[in-house]
């Protein structure tokens, strides 16, 4: 993969610099640098779809509104924090002074507006976009860290998907790892073709496109056909 300026270098043993999945721009400090994380329009928009979804969540729940700004903040935040957290980069959001303003308007949209206006499935594709988009950067910004590929694609799994098992958990709902919906699958399969795709020789901008495609229409087949994985059932009587 190809240096990006404003983009922070890998430790020393690590192999080739991060960018982040097109379209979106994504100017990380360097390690160790004071200078803020800057997250373009397209990473934030993506971060307050997850944000949506918990704090609508909490809406769903009746709950007040400072428990509906803690579930936007950790759907929006929760997988990359983890990501960042076990590849030893700087945790994303805490350096970016948008992102958690951007949880917090996200979970004040909700408060302020008829709940109705959410009951379709537009937050759902949305969400599909999303998750694609974000496995694809977890897997590339992982692989940017020096981390192999298999480690690297279960990093994008984690950000595309952590934030909303957390949240889900704190709901006492039963969570997306759970479910036989494919939404986890859409996001292993983006994540599995980004780590598989840097291992070829093709451009990065290629490749992420690829995956992110290729997860989005999953997930988008999901939830207009309902499909599902099936489930184990060796030892069912009859």
């Amino acid at each position: 993969m190809l240096p990006v300026p404003g983009v922070p270098a890998p430790p020393p043993s690590a192999g080739t610099a991060f960018s982040t999945f097109a379209p979106a721009v994504y100017a990380v400090a360097m390690p160790g640098s004071s200078l803020p994380t800057l997250l373009g329009p397209f990473d934030l928009a993506g971060i307050a779809v997850f944000a949506l979804t918990g704090a609508l969540v909490a809406a769903r729940l009746r709950q007040t509104f400072v428990t509906m700004a803690f579930f936007a903040l950790v759907t929006g935040v929760g997988g990359g924090s983890v990501r960042d957290l076990l590849i030893g980069a700087p945790v994303f959001w805490v350096r970016d002074p948008w992102v958690a303003p951007v949880c917090l308007f996200a979970a004040l949209v909700v408060w302020f507006t008829p709940h109705r206006w959410w009951e379709g499935r537009l937050l759902e594709w949305a969400d599909a976009a999303g998750l694609a988009a974000y496995s694809v950067l977890g897997t590339a910004k992982a692989l940017g860290y020096g981390v192999a590929p298999v480690p690297a694609a279960l990093m994008g799994i984690i950000t595309g998907c952590f934030g909303g098992i957390v949240r889900d958990v704190l709901a006492s709902q039963p969570s997306i790892l759970m479910r036989p919906e494919l939404y986890v699958t859409a996001a292993a399969l983006a994540s599995a073709l980004c780590a598989a795709g840097s291992q070829l020789p093709v451009p990065d901008g290629v490749v992420w496109t690829i995956a992110g495609l290729a997860g989005f229409l999953l997930r988008g087949a999901a939830i207009q056909w309902s499909l599902a994985i099936p489930a184990y059932r060796r030892g069912d009587a009859g």
